[in-house]
């Protein structure tokens, strides 16, 4: 009698372990988690090669049925499926600690996930700092919570990763104040309107934590599938690409290794004004200048 909350990767059904595939095909019920992210296939592909019945666990299912995901592992194997892998999000966590809480087994079985393959593009995962997630922005609330985070990452040359927003069966409040209970299409961040989002931050904190015209980015989309795609270039020349279909994400560059620049040469935006003799120069200058105003500001304080 276990909950196994197992990690299905980033591409198709058959990027689960084997490990992953013998506690799915052990187990009386499976749920997909469909809320913190999305496959490239829909649950008929995983119950075709899984050779098991799904239960679709969306938005509404998670926060307000949850005890049906982890009750029935009282009495049997039960195994929640998870884009990605299990601890990338705080809504597992909640429901393996609501599973600890009653001393239900719990096994986690990890897959890929963005957190690792961010390093496609060539950066160093180790020179990350902090990940951010950026929110949509609406007409009435443009956060810029994150930007702090930049900050302090640039601030000490380490690369920042950049999770975009999803919005999945989001209600629809003009419908429901006619009394009808109606949820909008999803949405998915691109790379283009974080880019966009990103230089308005700026625009509003001013500190110069990165600059839109000069600071080395990734954009990303559709990391771990065979059509993945990856660009490098500054905020500005970004948000004018095509990434293509969802998920999207984002890398700003701290201070950039020589080898780290040469794997990123084939990535470049065509033209980009990023040269190999001189950017390694202009990056350690940036994160220099972004370390010096996190000093200044924490002087001040």
């Amino acid at each position: 009698m276990v909950l196994y909350v197992i990690g299905l990767g980033l591409g198709d059904e058959k990027d689960v372990t084997v490990r992953g595939l013998e506690a799915i095909k052990s187990s009386d019920k499976i749920f997909l988690e469909c809320y913190t992210s999305i496959l490239s296939v829909d649950k008929t592909k995983l119950e075709e090669f899984y050779g098991k019945e799904i239960i679709i666990a969306d938005r509404d299912f998670v926060e307000c049925q949850a005890e049906e995901i982890y009750l029935p592992a009282k009495e049997g194997n039960v195994s929640m499926l998870v884009v990605g892998d299990p601890v990338c999000a705080t809504t597992h966590t909640d429901i393996m600690i609501r599973a600890f809480e009653l001393d239900i087994d719990v096994e986690i079985i990890h897959n890929a996930s963005v957190m690792g393959a961010a390093g496609s593009c060539g950066l160093q995962l180790y020179t990350c700092g902090q990940t951010i997630s950026i929110p949509f922005f609406t007409e009435g609330w443009r956060p810029t919570s994150f930007y702090s985070k930049i900050e302090y990452n640039r601030g000490g040359g380490m690369h920042t990763l950049c999770l975009l927003d999803i919005k999945v069966k989001e209600p629809d409040f003009e419908a429901m104040k006619r009394g009808k209970i109606v949820y909008l299409p999803p949405r998915y961040m691109s790379v283009n309107t974080a880019a966009e989002q990103l230089i308005e931050a700026e625009e509003i904190e001013g500190k110069g934590a990165y600059n839109p015209s000069e600071t080395l980015c990734v954009g990303m989309a559709r990391l771990g599938q065979k059509d993945q795609c990856i660009i490098a270039g500054t905020l500005e020349e970004l948000k004018d690409q095509d990434f293509g279909e969802p998920l999207h994400c984002l890398m700003i560059c701290g201070e950039v290794h020589d080898l780290e620049l040469e794997f990123l040469k084939k990535y470049m935006v065509e033209g980009s004004k990023f040269k190999a003799n001189d950017h390694v120069l202009q990056g350690a200058a940036a994160a220099a200048v972004a370390k010096k105003a996190v000093e200044q500001n924490t002087e001040d304080n």
